[in-house]
């Protein structure tokens, strides 16, 4: 899919991996409409990059849905979902006070992540399956975050492995079924990247994370995740493929 002249949905194009991608989207001609729960974060992007700032909670069908529609109004249809809005969580499941861990934390991480990433799916297939197709039947594309510790998820990541995981699992049957609509799936599995969380981190953990991984040894920049991120939705043959962008790092237990 050629990439200028449609419009794009960012979820969490507020900051870090999102705005990284709705900033690329941009320079690619795309019409971006950024959404995310910080109106103040997403109106900034949109007005650098001559987007629409929209408020959404993905993990609300009221929600994302009215982001859709508003989106459509001044954009058309979108044909281009990159699903990056997400929380993090550190939980034991037995705490250093011997009680188990809070369910509605674990709860909560799983309804944000993998909950609101279906969520946004399912409402971008039903307007993008009416569209009319291009090139080789295409509609439209998706594009979800997951993680490497959806495969080597550390200690206390029992909830966000556990998201992170359900989002790798059903990249390809979403890719299955929604096939004979000409809408592809794919995800990205990031590693450690320098996102505005992992620099507010003191300076030593920062350069103990970045030579934990075998090359190049830094943190991943944002710009590299949005590359991917394109470069997915233009190349026409990705589709239901979960792909690592890590700098070939194996997360230790701890």
């Amino acid at each position: 899919m050629k990439i200028q002249g449609h419009a794009a949905l960012v979820t969490g194009g507020g900051s870090g991996l999102g705005e990284a991608t709705a900033r690329e989207l941009a320079r690619l001609g795309a019409k971006v409409a950024v959404l995310d729960v910080n109106m103040e974060n997403a109106q900034r992007v949109a007005a650098d990059i001559g987007g629409l700032a929209i408020h959404c909670d993905v993990t609300s069908p009221e929600s994302m849905q009215a982001a859709i529609d508003q989106a459509a109004a001044a954009h058309g249809t979108a044909r281009i979902l990159m699903q990056i809005a997400g929380i993090g969580s550190a939980k034991r499941v037995v705490g250093k006070d011997g009680n188990a861990a809070p369910l509605e934390d674990f709860a909560r991480v799983i309804n944000v992540n993998l909950i609101g990433t279906y969520n946004a799916a399912r409402l971008f297939a039903a307007a993008c399956a009416k569209a009319d197709p291009m090139e080789d039947g295409e509609r439209g594309a998706m594009v979800f975050t997951a993680s490497v510790a959806a495969f080597d998820g550390q200690v206390g990541q029992q909830a966000y492995s556990a998201s992170k995981a359900g989002v790798a699992g059903m990249t390809l049957p979403m890719a299955r079924d929604l096939a004979q609509h000409g809408i592809r799936v794919c995800t990205i599995a990031p590693g450690l990247f320098a996102t505005p969380l992992l620099r507010s981190l003191p300076e030593p953990i920062q350069a103990s994370l970045s030579a934990s991984i075998p090359f190049p040894a830094r943190l991943g920049k944002p710009s590299e995740f949005a590359e991917l991120a394109v470069h997915i939705v233009s190349n026409g043959h990705l589709n239901g493929e979960v792909i690592r962008l890590d700098g070939a790092l194996r997360m230790a237990p701890r």
